[in-house]
């Protein structure tokens, strides 16, 4: 089997901090696409534990 024929690796994961140089633009834009869907899947994991949190904190708080 020749190197043409051997088939080609998935592109893995970003990694912070990676060397960048080897990839192609439209793979960037890709990661970026992707690192921007993950940040907003974060940050509204955020907002449901912070409604949560504050939830409880008005239920369970100090009664003055």
């Amino acid at each position: 089997m020749t190197i043409d024929e051997q088939p080609r690796k998935a592109p893995t994961a970003h990694q912070l901090g990676c060397d960048l140089s080897a990839i192609s633009a439209d793979e960037l834009r890709r990661r970026i696409a992707e690192l921007e869907a993950e940040i907003v899947r974060i940050n509204t994991e955020i907002t449901r534990k912070e409604a949560s949190r504050e939830a409880a904190d008005s239920l369970f708080g100090p009664k003055v």
